[in-house]
């Protein structure tokens, strides 16, 4: 006899089969569709600070950026409370290593200040993101019948021989660095995330309520399966 109160419940889809995400290597996200994409962390600038002809100049050289743009492109702001942690860390270091009684005490009354000021004011801290995409099918300098193949098989042009992940990229350097030239133009530093930093970007967006308490391993230490 078989009793469906001793069998156990089989186990539901993991939240990857969800996600559009096939890889992150090579400093860039590949998807399950064969596409990639390139992720800059651009600096802010204070718009209102700057004179009316400073302002004008911006403005015409996000116009001009606009208007160059072959291919859409995906800004992110990002908004976390700060964390201060590793600071508040390195002034108990100080304290502790201060020998002067008066000096350490005065560093304790500012960490307390700023642990106070954090708490309070719920300071939050913002990060605006650039994704640059490079679509394959895009590409014309392949002939119709290949284009034709991967959009009526996307998934399998996910599985990329090297000669096409050598081809992905290739592709996205050039666009990244067009695209940093674009914003250096108006005065943006940017930086194009590394894959430990891809990693650590994703899982700080999905995992948004753990990812302060769990920390992600470094890139050495986590385990993929083949």
């Amino acid at each position: 006899m078989f009793s469906k109160k001793l069998a156990k419940p089989k186990p539901g889809p993991t939240t990857v089969n969800f996600l559009d995400i096939a890889e992150i290597r090579d400093d860039m996200v590949i998807l399950k569709d064969g596409t990639v994409r390139a992720v800059l962390l651009v600096s802010s600038i204070n718009f209102a600070l700057k004179s009316e002809d400073e302002q004008e100049a911006i403005i015409q050289a996000y116009m001009s950026f606009l208007n160059s743009l072959e291919y859409p492109v995906q800004i992110v702001i990002q908004s976390r409370r700060m964390n201060i942690d590793g600071y508040m860390n390195a002034l108990k270091d100080q304290e502790r290593k201060t020998e002067n009684d008066l000096l350490r005490a005065q560093i304790l009354d500012y960490r307390t200040f700023v642990g106070e000021l954090v708490e309070l004011g719920q300071i939050m801290q913002k990060r605006f993101y650039l994704v640059l995409p490079y679509d394959p099918l895009t590409n014309k300098r392949k002939n119709f019948w290949t284009r034709l193949s991967e959009s009526l098989s996307p998934a399998a042009s996910a599985k990329l021989n090297q000669k096409q992940l050598d081809d992905r990229i290739e592709q996205i350097l050039r666009r990244v660095e067009i695209i940093q030239g674009a914003l250096n133009s108006m005065g943006l530093a940017s930086a194009r995330l590394d894959t430990q930093s891809l990693i650590e970007l994703y899982y700080n967006v999905y995992n948004p309520d753990v990812f302060e308490e769990e920390k992600l391993a470094s890139l050495e230490e986590i385990q993929v399966e083949s």
